[in-house]
């Protein structure tokens, strides 16, 4: 249906113009706010950018939940500093989002309301220590995987948020997996855990490239217009590659009896994860779903008096200074 549409506003758009656009996207040219842009394009990017943000923000969920847990004082200062780094990436996307004409309010309200999704994968509970070292190691390296590309994506706001992003995220990984090289290395309990963890976030990370190529309705419009650079199947076989020999080193199994070494394509055949927990995840029927949904209302309910203050400070220093003019 979105394909449709989208292709439905191209028909109506001047030729011209979306041949004109299309040369710049082909030329490597950064398309900014203020440039002329399909409305499709302009609707995707809102899209995309609008659900990496909410990722970014419902993600310091499951992590927060873990701050005054944390082993050590020092595990929960770094543990907080994450936190407070995925709180920054948001409002970076939000902010990207903005140039495109809607606002950080209307994308809340997208989200709180069911019409914008964020990351699966955070619909998952972290029962374990462990866990913040699955998360760290596991979904922000597939987050990086995901990320390093848009660097290169054709939007220019969207392209320069990335840089900064991808160098915080890339700090989250490696804390990660310090974390699990400390519980693998530790006592038998801890690496009992450690597999554990790794058990249980395996899948729902592959589930994080998004679906299968031949049931993505997005990907081939978006790598047309350079707001994707690679496939979902591409960005998941680089990451189940580059996953598995960390797996081996930390002494870990990762939870796939089919895996094995393909010579011939120099990567890893692996088993898909199960589809229909993907979209039961998506529709609204994951583990944490609800509690998720129901933390972001209740920060937008609380914050209420502070936005309308701060409306109201702007509103006064603006009628201020009118009046001296």
């Amino acid at each position: 249906m979105y394909a449709q549409m989208v292709k439905s506003e191209a028909t109506q758009e001047d030729p011209e113009k979306l041949a004109t656009f299309q040369a710049r996207i082909d030329a490597g040219e950064k398309i900014e706010p203020k440039d002329w842009m399909p409305a499709g394009y302009r609707k995707t990017l809102i899209r995309q950018i609008g659900q990496h943000a909410h990722s970014e923000i419902v993600g310091q969920l499951p992590e927060g939940n873990w701050i005054t847990r944390a082993p050590t004082l020092e595990r929960k200062a770094i543990l907080l500093a994450k936190v407070q780094d995925e709180a920054g990436h948001g409002l970076y996307l939000y902010c990207a989002a903005e140039t495109l004409g809607v606002s950080r309010d209307e994308l809340t309200e997208m989200l709180l309301d069911g019409r914008m999704k964020y990351s699966s994968i955070f619909n998952y509970p972290t029962l374990t220590w462990a866990d913040m070292g699955a998360v760290g190691w596991l979904v922000d390296g597939a987050a990086i995987m995901n990320q390093v590309p848009l660097q290169r994506t054709s939007f220019g706001p969207y392209s320069r948020a990335m840089i900064r992003i991808c160098k915080e995220e890339s700090f989250h990984q490696r804390q990660g997996y310090d974390i699990m090289m400390k519980m693998a290395r530790g006592t038998p309990e801890q690496k009992r855990m450690a597999q554990d963890a790794l058990n249980r976030f395996w899948y729902p990370s592959l589930m994080m490239f998004g679906p299968s190529d031949k049931d993505s309705v997005h990907s081939a419009q978006s790598m047309a217009w350079k707001i994707k650079m690679n496939t979902n199947d591409e960005l998941r076989q680089k990451f189940v590659d580059q996953t598995v020999p960390q797996a081996e080193y930390l002494g870990l199994t990762v939870p796939d009896e089919t895996l094995t070494w393909n010579e011939e394509k120099g990567g890893y055949d692996f088993a898909e994860p199960d589809w229909k927990e993907f979209f039961e995840v998506i529709q609204g029927n994951g583990p944490c779903n609800t509690e998720r949904l129901a933390a972001r209302n209740k920060a937008w309910d609380d914050g209420k008096w502070v936005r309308d203050g701060l409306l109201a400070h702007a509103e006064k220093r603006s009628m201020r200074k009118i009046a001296a003019e």
